[in-house]
């Protein structure tokens, strides 16, 4: 139940980021197949996010739109982890909860800090300019450019969000956040542990670090890191590997069926012309045709 919900906060934030007037149905659609492909390669999301950006494409918004908004959509999904580390980091430095040493706790609130920093200096130093020459001949400098204004729109487009406070993102990005948490506690708690939650979500955030390998199922990249993390943050050996496996498989299983059958409904309702579903940056509505 609790994966369920982190996966349909992920849906809610999905909408207002990529297209307002998108219906709920296909949100829901988009985000949950996006999910299962996430499951397959984690690689922090990117794999499911790149899914999307071909759904999106196939409906005929423009690469540099689906660029952004796949950036924005990225910063604001991790940006509850990276203030999530800045503030437990802090907290666990003062003294709540079990003692950690600074090593364990203010080192990682402070490189949190210093990583949300860079983000949002990127527009700051980016800066867009008009292509070289040698940029219009080489083809992968065209895309190094590319990838530049991309990340440079996308942190610009999730300030913007930021700022203007829309209650689903910021809600979708939390309980994304939280629920997934809970997961894993709930884990320790299957197996009869009942560990500080402080040590399990301070856990949680640097052995996810793991996902960011891309490797398919996510198998040894994040059960490792939770494992090695939780262990190090003083969580017995035993109870640790049984909640962790315990939680990929919820992780990995729950949304893939509900993702697969969510792909599905939306092979089917993408090739029906009395649904519109995509969205263009001028407020046109497109159908895409998926193969």
């Amino acid at each position: 139940v609790l994966e369920v919900l982190s996966c349909l906060s992920y849906v809610l934030m999905f909408r207002p980021v990529f297209c307002p007037r998108m219906s709920w149905r296909t949100s829901y659609e988009l985000g949950m197949s996006e999910l299962a492909v996430g499951s397959l390669v984690p690689a922090s999301g990117a794999g499911g996010l790149a899914f999307g950006a071909w759904a999106l494409r196939k409906g005929g918004m423009p690469a540099e739109d689906i660029a952004r908004r796949t950036v924005s959509f990225f910063v604001l999904k991790s940006a509850a982890n990276f203030v999530a580390v800045a503030v437990l980091g802090v907290v666990m430095w003062l003294g709540v909860g079990p003692h950690v040493s600074p090593l364990l706790t203010l080192l990682p609130a402070t490189l949190a800090v210093v990583a949300i920093v860079a983000v949002c200096l990127i527009p700051a130093f980016a800066g867009r300019r008009e292509p070289s020459a040698a940029e219009s001949v080489h083809r992968w400098r065209r895309w190094m450019r590319a990838a530049v204004d991309a990340l440079e729109d996308g942190v610009r487009e999730a300030g913007r969000i930021v700022r203007r406070r829309d209650s689903q993102v910021i809600a979708g990005s939390l309980g994304y956040w939280a629920f997934d948490n809970a997961v894993l506690w709930a884990c320790f708690r299957a197996f009869g542990e009942s560990p500080a939650l402080t040590l399990v979500l301070m856990g949680y955030l640097l052995g996810q670090l793991g996902g960011l390998l891309p490797i398919p199922g996510g198998i040894g990249g994040i059960d490792g890191g939770l494992i090695g993390a939780l262990i190090v943050y003083g969580l017995p050996a035993a109870a640790v590997a049984a909640a962790v496996l315990s939680y990929r498989v919820i992780l990995f299983w729950v949304p893939l069926l509900i993702g697969a059958a969510a792909f599905a409904g939306l092979r089917k309702g993408l090739d029906n012309p009395d649904r519109p579903d995509l969205c263009d940056p001028l407020g046109r509505v497109t159908r895409p045709a998926v193969a």
